[in-house]
């Protein structure tokens, strides 16, 4: 099991990162508010879940311990796999989905690409006494913000919003309403994702 990763970040193409790690390159999913955490410079730690399936080995990568924990809780229940619970995490940091699930806000949690209201009321009963008893260690994410329009990284921000689950003409509407033409990919997709 691969539970954790330090290395050089080579290629950022959201969601995936390129991760060199003692000469190996590693792709690694990860959601956008790790996204956004990560500099484009140094060393990088990230805490990992290599997930098997029959036809795919995928290796997720989160900034805190925390979300790896959520991630891990989200997969448990039945009908969410891991690029749901990706959307999941991308779509809510750590506080708002806590929240969403113990304030039994579904409607919050059927806004996220591939929820929809049945599996958010499933997420939340399924979750309500699990997340309850979790002992997080309170990381500071912040919740999605940015701006964005027309430009060279809107067509990669496009691609990353489609990867996370959303539909081409919902995430070219999502990036068109987006007035900043000076703004990079993550910029673009955390603005996408805030105006969702």
């Amino acid at each position: 099991m691969i539970a954790r990763l330090t290395g050089k970040i080579l290629e950022k193409n959201p969601p995936e990162i390129l991760l060199e790690v003692g000469g190996i390159g590693y792709e690694i999913l990860c959601p956008m508010s790790s996204f956004y955490a990560m500099s484009d410079q140094g060393s990088i730690t990230l805490h990992t879940h290599f997930h098997v399936k029959e036809d795919a080995q995928t290796l997720y990568g989160f900034i805190s311990k925390d979300e790896k924990i959520l991630f891990k809780e989200l997969i448990r229940v039945n009908g969410v796999g891991p690029k749901v619970a990706l959307a999941i995490l991308s779509h809510l940091n750590i506080a708002s989905l806590m929240n969403a699930v113990a304030n039994e806000d579904d409607a919050l949690l059927a806004k996220t690409p591939g929820i929809g209201k049945k599996t958010a009321q499933k997420l939340i009963v399924e979750l309500k006494d699990r997340l309850a008893k979790l002992e997080l260690n309170g990381s500071n994410h912040q919740t999605i913000t940015a701006s964005a329009n027309i430009n060279p990284n809107t067509q990669k921000a496009a691609q990353a919003l489609q990867a996370l689950g959303f539909k081409t003409k919902e995430a070219e509407k999502m990036l068109s309403a987006i007035k900043d033409d000076a703004l990079s990919t993550e910029e673009l997709i955390r603005q996408a994702l805030q105006n969702k």
